[in-house]
């Protein structure tokens, strides 16, 4: 009866030690997605990164001022569809350190054709050995994170928004799976978008809290002067799709090629 017992302690604890050594597998797979100071750009700035599926995204907004080649990025105050410029988000200097530059497409590109391959090979704005990604890129993203439950709020796989966004600086929505909602559940895959809103048409900065909007390398295949960008809105649960004049001023992630 003794050995009977003394196995069925063996047994007990062996599971206990098998539960809690996967627990710790599971946990250093998901720090294993981000990687820390993983490139530096022309000013020194280093950024971490995020592995998703087959891709490494910078997981910060771009804060360079100058491209790779050393040409700087004029600052700018008004929207410019033919020069290449920079805007602190919301008008202030001081929020460039945590949100990043917002770029105007043109600034963006760096005098590259659009591209919608994946990879896009557009260098662009991005530092040595990354690019802008195509608006076939982001999409990437997207399908790779419905095939995994812990990124998918609620139910429906297109709810992908929360798992994306930083936990903290959103407005507050009440909207089901939104970053807005309950934010304190956010970002799953690391990715830290930011909400830094845009440089808009009148040379105002709306969204500030609202909106992280991201440029793609991709240009509208109709439209002159616009460009395929994407947008996660504090009150929705999906991340939409959408197409603006390149004069905007959006955030900027870039790609490891």
């Amino acid at each position: 009866m003794k050995k009977i017992l003394i196995f069925g302690m063996i047994m007990v604890i062996s599971v206990a030690m098998l539960m809690t050594s996967c627990k710790k597998d599971k946990v250093k797979k998901d720090e294993d997605k981000v990687l820390t100071d993983a490139v530096t750009d022309i000013d020194g700035n280093s950024y971490d990164a995020v592995k998703l599926g087959d891709q490494v995204w910078m997981a910060e907004n771009l804060r360079t001022t100058r491209y790779a080649d050393s040409t700087p990025i004029p600052e700018g105050e008004m929207p410019s569809s033919g020069s290449p410029f920079r805007y602190a988000p919301h008008g202030n200097p001081s929020n460039v350190s945590t949100y990043g530059y917002l770029y105007n497409w043109q600034a963006v590109m760096h005098g590259s054709n659009s591209s919608n391959s994946n990879p896009s090979h557009v260098q662009g704005v991005c530092p040595e050995g990354w690019h802008v990604p195509s608006n076939a890129e982001w999409t990437a993203l997207l399908d790779y994170m419905k095939t995994q439950p812990a990124y998918v709020a609620g139910d429906n796989t297109e709810h992908l928004a929360k798992a994306l966004t930083v936990n903290w600086g959103w407005n507050t929505s009440d909207e089901a799976d939104a970053p807005g909602n309950n934010p304190s559940s956010n970002n799953a895959t690391g990715f830290s978008a930011l909400p830094a809103g845009c440089f808009h048409y009148f040379g105002d900065y709306p969204s500030f809290g609202y909106n992280a909007s991201f440029w793609t390398a991709t240009a509208h295949e109709t439209y002159e002067n616009t460009a395929y960008y994407r947008n996660i809105n504090y009150g929705m649960a999906n991340v939409q799709e959408d197409s603006g004049d390149t004069f905007l001023g959006f955030s900027v992630r870039c790609v490891k090629d």
